[in-house]
């Protein structure tokens, strides 16, 4: 199967950008898990190193990083998202760039974060987008992954009162994890864990995989 169609995706985040930005910059406030898991990845970042938060969206987990201590900039297909992002959060920079083709150069950078970046692609093209992560990443280069568990797609057609035209994809942990080892990583750490309150987030389970670039 072939990539998702970047123009596609493009216009229909720039549709949404401003309502995704209104319901989704301050999730982290009602996400501990999520908040912790972050501090911890802070803390094991090497000195100085560079940081990409990957599909950033309006820069909410870039900022959070940042306030630990990151030294990272964001990174979205969309350019209203990026925007949003700029608008937010003035002191960081970020870039718009498509994770199957970054304009970024070979082992650029020492740590990626990249937080339901890949909701939109379907299971064949994992390969394809992590394989394009390991390039930009240093020997040893850390990623840090979260996605929605499950096995099906869901084509809303609306979200917040916008119309849409979008997948989403829900992926078993094998899955991912297989994906990830054939583009040259290898597994630290896989984490599970509940939905939050429908208040606070889409009612989904979540996984989140922690990967070392070899």
């Amino acid at each position: 199967m072939a990539n998702p169609d970047p123009a596609h995706l493009r216009a229909n985040y720039d549709r949404i950008a401003g309502e995704y930005t209104a319901h989704i910059y301050n999730e982290l406030d009602g996400k501990p898990f999520d908040r912790e898991l972050l501090r911890r990845f802070a803390d094991s970042l090497p000195p100085g190193g560079e940081v990409c938060d990957l599909g950033c969206g309006p820069g909410h987990v870039a900022r959070f990083l940042r306030e630990a201590g990151a030294n990272i900039f964001g990174m979205d297909l969309s350019p209203a998202m990026v925007a949003e992002a700029r608008r937010l959060n003035p002191e960081i920079r970020f870039e718009t760039g498509d994770i199957f083709a970054l304009p970024l150069a070979d082992r650029l950078l020492a740590s990626i974060v990249a937080f339901y970046s890949m909701v939109n692609f379907p299971p064949a093209s994992l390969s394809a987008a992590f394989r394009e992560m390991r390039r930009v990443l240093m020997a040893d280069g850390r990623l840090l992954i979260a996605f929605h568990l499950g096995d099906e797609t869901i084509s809303p057609g609306e979200l917040w009162g916008q119309a849409v035209s979008l997948n989403f994809y829900l992926f078993p942990t094998a899955i991912v994890r297989e994906a990830l080892e054939a583009s040259g990583f290898d597994i630290e750490e896989v984490l599970e864990r509940e939905p939050y309150a429908p208040e606070v987030e889409h009612q989904s389970r979540r996984a989140y995989i922690l990967a070392r670039a070899v």
